[in-house]
Order: C-alpha cells, then sequence, then structure tokens
C-alpha cells in the first residue's frame, strides 16, 4: 500500500516509524514531515489544510490510505474531502472532529449522556465570564473554547489570576479559539490519558499514558504541549479504565452516533481521576503528542492493523497484543519554551545514539540544512525509550538524552516520577 500521513511533529514521526515496520506498507509520504521523518520516508511539500490539495496529491501518488495526524485538518473537513473522492482515511469527521474543536461541545454530549465531568459554564463574553468567576471562586479552570494548539486552558488558583484569564482570552490572546470561553470547576486528583479506536460502532481500547504538562520538575510552572509521557499508566487501573469506558467513552460515541455523527478515529479522553472515580478533563480527535510516541512504541507494526480496521469499520474483529512492557519518552525544548524561544542552533550527537525497537529519537520540530539538524520549533525532540519496567525505560531515556550536544536546549530530568514514587 501506499501511505500518506499529514502533519509534521513528534507524533507523525512515531506513526511513520510504526507504519513502516508493517509489511501492508510499500511506500511512505509523510507531509510536509520533519529532518527526522526523512530519514526514513519520503516527505513532501503540502498545505495539509487545504483538503482539495491533499486530494489532488493523493490522486497524483497513487495513495491508498490517508491518516491525519493533527486536529487542525480534521476540525476543517480535510478528512472529509479525501472520503468524498474515494479515500479511505483515518480520523473523523468535521463534525466529529468537534469533540475538540469545541469544548462547550463536549460538555452539551457529556450533558446529554451524563457522562462525569466538571461543572462549568459556557461564555460568550467577558462580563459574563468574570461574573460567573467572582461568584464560583478560584481554583478554577478557565479554558478558550477552540484550538490553541495545547495551549488555551489556564489553570487559576486566584480569583485574580482567573479574572486575568478571562480578560486575556477575550481581548485575543488566542485568536478566535478564545472568542467562547469555558470556564470550569477546578478537578482535584491525578489526571491520566486513555486511547481508544472507534468506527463508528466498536469501542477498542489501545493503550493508557500520563502525560507531564508542566514545564518545570516536580509539575511547576506554566503550562505546555507536554513536556514527556509514560505508558502504562498505573492510576489507569484495568477497572478504572472499565468504569470510564461504560459511563464515559461507550455512552459519548453512542450520542455521537445518535446526532448523525459517528465517530471514526482515535479517540484521546484526558480523565481525572480520584478514589478510583474517573471524571473527563476534555477530549481530543487525534493522538497526543507525547503519548503517541510511546504508545507506538509498544505498539509497534500492529498499530497500522489497527488503523487500518478503524477506517473500514472492522474493529469488532480486532485485539491489541501487549507486550509487558513500559515506554517513556522526554521531551527537549529549546530554551524558553513555552515562551519566547530561538530557532536555528544545531543539535549534534544524534547520529551516535541507538535507534532500534527499544530506542528511538522521535523529531518533533526539526530541519536539515547542510548536513545539521537544527531547531525548528518549542519543543524539538522526544527521546524515547522501552524497558521491562518503567524504571529501566527511563533510564535509557536519559541516557540517550546525555548524549545528544545541544545547549540552546533542555529538558525535564523527572518523567516518570508519579508511577515511580
Amino acid at each position: 500500500m501506499n501511505i500518506l500521513i499529514l502533519g509534521s511533529g513528534g507524533r507523525e514521526h512515531s506513526l511513520a516509524w510504526a507504519v513502516m515496520q508493517n509489511p501492508k506498507c510499500d511506500k511512505l509520504i509523510v507531509a510536509p514531515g520533519n529532518a527526522g521523518i526523512a530519514a526514513i520516508a519520503q516527505c513532501a511539500a503540502l498545505d495539509i489544510m487545504d483538503g482539495a490539495a491533499v486530494v489532488a496529491f493523493c490522486e497524483s501518488n497513487n495513495i491508498d490510505f490517508v491518516i491525519i495526524g493533527p486536529e487542525a485538518p480534521l476540525a476543517v473537513g480535510v478528512g472529509d474531502d479525501l472520503r468524498a473522492a474515494g479515500f479511505d482515511v483515518f480520523g473523523p469527521s468535521k463534525a466529529a472532529a468537534t469533540l475538540e474543536a469545541s469544548k462547550a461541545f463536549t460538555k452539551e454530549i457529556c450533558d446529554a449522556c451524563n457522562a462525569p465531568t466538571a461543572a462549568y459554564g459556557h461564555f460568550t463574553d467577558a462580563a459574563s465570564a468574570r461574573a460567573y468567576v467572582e461568584k464560583q471562586g478560584a481554583p478554577i479552570v478557565i479554558k478558550a473554547d477552540g484550538l490553541a494548539a495545547g495551549k488555551g486552558v489556564i489553570i487559576a488558583m486566584t480569583d485574580a489570576e482567573a479574572l486575568a484569564a478571562v480578560d486575556e482570552m477575550f481581548d485575543g490572546a488566542f485568536g478566535d479559539a478564545g472568542t467562547e470561553v469555558v470556564i470550569e470547576e477546578f478537578m482535584e486528583g491525578e489526571e491520566a490519558s486513555f486511547f481508544v479506536l472507534c468506527d463508528g460502532e466498536t469501542v477498542l481500547p489501545i493503550g493508557t499514558a500520563q502525560d507531564h504538562k508542566r514545564v518545570g520538575e516536580g509539575d511547576t510552572g506554566p503550562n505546555t504541549g507536554g513536556m514527556g509521557a509514560y505508558s502504562p499508566a498505573p492510576v489507569l487501573s484495568d477497572e478504572i479504565a472499565e468504569r470510564a469506558l461504560e459511563e464515559i467513552i461507550r455512552p459519548c460515541m453512542a450520542e455521537m452516533a445518535k446526532r448523525g455523527m459517528p465517530y471514526q478515529g482515535v479517540l484521546y479522553a484526558g480523565l481525572m481521576i480520584k478514589d478510583g472515580a474517573p471524571r473527563l478533563v476534555e477530549y481530543n480527535v487525534r493522538f497526543g503528542d507525547p503519548e503517541c510516541q510511546v504508545l507506538m512504541m509498544r505498539l509497534g507494526a500492529q498499530a497500522f492493523d489497527l488503523i487500518q480496521a478503524t477506517a473500514k469499520g472492522t474493529l469488532a474483529d480486532m485485539q491489541v497484543n501487549w507486550a509487558e512492557d513500559h515506554a517513556l519518552t522526554v521531551v527537549m525544548a529549546a530554551e524558553g519554551y513555552p515562551g519566547d524561544y530561538q530557532k536555528g542552533s544545531e543539535i549534534k550527537g544524534l547520529k551516535d545514539l541507538p535507534e532500534d525497537s527499544a530506542n528511538m529519537v522521535f523529531h518533533a520540530g526539526t530541519v536539515a540544512k547542510n548536513g545539521a539538524i537544527l531547531a525548528n520549533g518549542g519543543r524539538v525532540l522526544n527521546v524515547t525509550a522501552r524497558g521491562a519496567t518503567l524504571a529501566e525505560a527511563q533510564e535509557r531515556a536519559y541516557s540517550m538524552v546525555d548524549g545528544i550536544d545541544w545547549p540552546e536546549g533542555f529538558c525535564r530530568r523527572d518523567i516518570g516520577w508519579r508511577a515511580l514514587d
């Protein structure tokens, strides 16, 4: 098969790495890709937000199957354009992608099927939002309703922080994403990620992970797109995962089907767990980043078989074959991230690192220039390892980190600390 992956980050590098291991893959193209992806697959310049352009590219390159990595092309309906042109696509419709594109819509779905989530208010003007904050009091969570590249969430610990966040969003800090705001109850507990595939009817769990959102060690500092992750997440026990399926995910999927927007793709449920009970924080309609990296590391070649079954509606015939292992990824970011950072610094030492089924450096924001690998984003590398235990995976990952010569980069040194403690 000729396969196309849309995207350019660490998520797409790990998807490409897994797909390339599957014997069904004859040719793999990633658009636009990055320097790491270019080492294992063909990269192509393509506007992945332009459905007509993507369709034309698939037709001229004899593509058989398309995997859409990021949420933005899904939210504008690129998957719909491809399906209308006769292509097999992994990723939900534009209508179903509203589960991530609008936090208020997700709350509406949860309300309709009684799925447990945080109490909330939905606002289209600053005055009403400020009044709600003053009535509820801090701690409280302020969220831009739309897509904000993982940055539109502010956990305010004081009323002043919350009011400032409201003003910031309505003043355009997150562009169109912040023209509407959802304000939520602050949920206590431990957060974890639960990933399932859904083909419109069948729901198949494919793994758990725990992300580290804060930039600093010990979960301090501002939120980021994710500074590291590990899988599986011990806090998401089999019992809690089953509760999440029965109380949250399956009811929501049934509600989506009832509304004429059946969900087909990967669904990433962010859960808050307290006293053995899960509540939904949010849905994402694509693999998490960096959670995808640890999931792909553990799934390997079978990932594409599961992805294909999702698109073809045959998930009921599939099962996930897990090894009794652990995976951990450490994000190396450009100094200054998640604030202002410089692009263009050279990263050395990558060629000397082991890359195999247990050790991989997935590129998130890199570019190749004159034979050198340069940083080209905020989150730049995902240093990923597998091990028989989480401690072994962590040791392997940080051993690779220590082999990378990049003075302008930094990472957290405590990825996995919750589970290891």
